[in-house]
């Protein structure tokens, strides 16, 4: 794919084309649920995508930053996952199983285990899971309270897991929680760092270094209220929370609290995975191994799938004690190879720490001249901007309020210029970018001049001062 200018594209298109389009959206707000999520921020209707490029029914095209909320490591469509695909059609291969053997689903294994930390790998088992990565969270949690013989859970603030019972208890979103009528009673919630807006007030190594002191002192006080959990629950890289880096030295801490009191790790590499971080998988930029980690959406090639690898002793299950229908999906195992073997060779992780690097310097840069923006963070390919309320006195500590309506502005300008990003974080006021690890140099610069023209546009204020 060729270079993209930082404007919009508009091809071509058809009167009724449009009109399909836009009949197509009226008919999804009449049908659809009132839990729709991103058909009410972003009204595209997707009709050919190829890589990072998305094509609506408009005839218009944006760049995707969103890239299946980080599925679509390879972008849309990519060769070698239709190549997958058609090679396990072609063959007239069954294509759901169950959980039986098949030769797509050993090279599925095979490719996974060979990217895995050698240690995990080594003595690893591996669980097919339903489709979604809210089923592998539940899955892990089920497998550390039947292994361990316990019943809690350690979870940490401004976490997300899924919406499925467990998973949907261990993430942090009071208010998604509580719409469910949510009961919590074995989450231990424990704080996560978050250097710009530190639950100690003080951030950094001295934040994160107070957060794993907290949970050493609180899981061994006789007085504290927190009976031997069954595991803790962790993101390397807090994504719907915020795109909120963990410290490695505070990685490391937490493996050896739980290691030395018998705790299993579970690590939540939904998203942070096949290479989004700048390594292959987010664990090992600290070097630390969970017992668990829990895997989904890019390891199935942007197809449904959905696994749990952990260490062999904890390997504790009766048959059928955790099953489902379409564990057995083969199309997505062949497509998860493919992207895996790819991703690997092409050492994309390389490519995405570099890339990434250089877009958050041009980010951090942005907020020089544009106060709205309190903080820029990530790793890899996975971006967070954290948009903020100028004209709010700031905290105790300096940090300014989110700002709700800015980023909901910044994301509609955003999409008016042909550029598809999601917001997340406290309040949904941190701007995501996800971008496919195949993103090239050109079009990473067009992403960056698209987004600081839309926070021109939804902050005329900073604008102004910048002028």
């Amino acid at each position: 794919m060729g270079a993209l200018s930082s404007a919009p594209e508009q091809l071509a298109a058809p009167q009724d084309d449009i009109s399909a389009g836009e009949a197509i959206l009226r008919r999804q707000a009449q049908r659809e649920s009132a839990a729709r999520t991103y058909a009410r921020s972003l009204p595209v209707v997707p009709v050919r995508a190829r890589g990072m490029t998305v094509e609506g029914a408009d005839g218009r095209r944006y760049l995707d930053c969103l890239s299946g909320a980080g599925t679509l490591a390879l972008g849309h469509n990519h060769p070698v996952v239709l190549q997958a695909v058609r090679a396990v059609l072609d063959s007239g291969a069954p294509l759901q199983v169950l959980d039986l053997a098949t030769p797509v689903k050993d090279a599925f294994t095979t490719a996974l285990f060979e990217t895995l930390p050698a240690e995990l790998a080594e003595r690893g088992r591996i669980q097919f899971c339903g489709p979604a990565g809210t089923d592998a969270v539940e899955a892990a949690i089920k497998l550390a309270r039947i292994a361990t013989g316990r019943g809690g859970l350690l979870s940490f603030s401004g976490a997300y897991h899924g919406m499925t019972a467990a998973a949907l208890a261990a993430t942090g979103d009071v208010a998604v929680r509580s719409a469910a009528g949510d009961s919590d009673a074995r989450i231990t919630r424990l704080p996560y760092p978050y250097d710009y807006r530190c639950p100690f007030g003080i951030g950094g190594d001295r934040g994160a270094e107070l957060s794993a002191r907290y949970t050493a002192h609180l899981l061994d006080d006789p007085k504290g209220g927190v009976q031997p959990p069954a595991a803790m629950l962790l993101e390397a890289v807090q994504g719907e929370g915020g795109v909120i880096p963990a410290p490695d030295a505070w990685l490391r801490r937490m493996r050896e609290i739980t290691a030395a009191r018998g705790i299993p790790l579970i690590v939540d590499e939904v998203q942070t995975g096949v290479g989004r971080t700048g390594t292959f998988w987010a664990v090992e930029r600290s070097g630390i191994v969970p017992d668990v980690m829990v895997l989904s959406k890019a390891i199935g090639g942007s197809l449904p799938l959905a696994v749990i690898v952990y260490r062999d002793e904890l390997d504790a299950w009766d048959p059928g004690a955790h099953a489902g229908t379409f564990r057995g999906n083969q199309l997505a195992m062949a497509a998860g190879a493919a992207t895996l073997d790819f991703v690997r060779r092409h050492k994309l992780h390389e490519r995405a720490e570099t890339l990434g690097n250089r877009m958050m310097s041009r980010l951090r840069a942005l907020a020089g001249h544009h106060a709205c923006i309190g903080d820029v963070r990530g790793r890899g390919l996975m971006i967070g901007v954290e948009l903020v309320d100028t004209e709010a006195e700031p905290d105790d500590h300096g940090a300014l309020p989110s700002a709700p309506r800015l980023a909901a502005r910044v994301q509609q300008e955003a999409l008016r210029r042909g550029l598809i990003i999601e917001l997340g974080g406290r309040y949904a006021s941190v701007v995501r970018l996800l971008p496919p690890l195949t993103i090239t140099d050109e079009q990473a610069e067009a992403v960056l001049d698209r987004l600081a023209d839309a926070i021109d546009a939804a902050h005329p204020a900073t604008r102004e001062r910048a002028a």
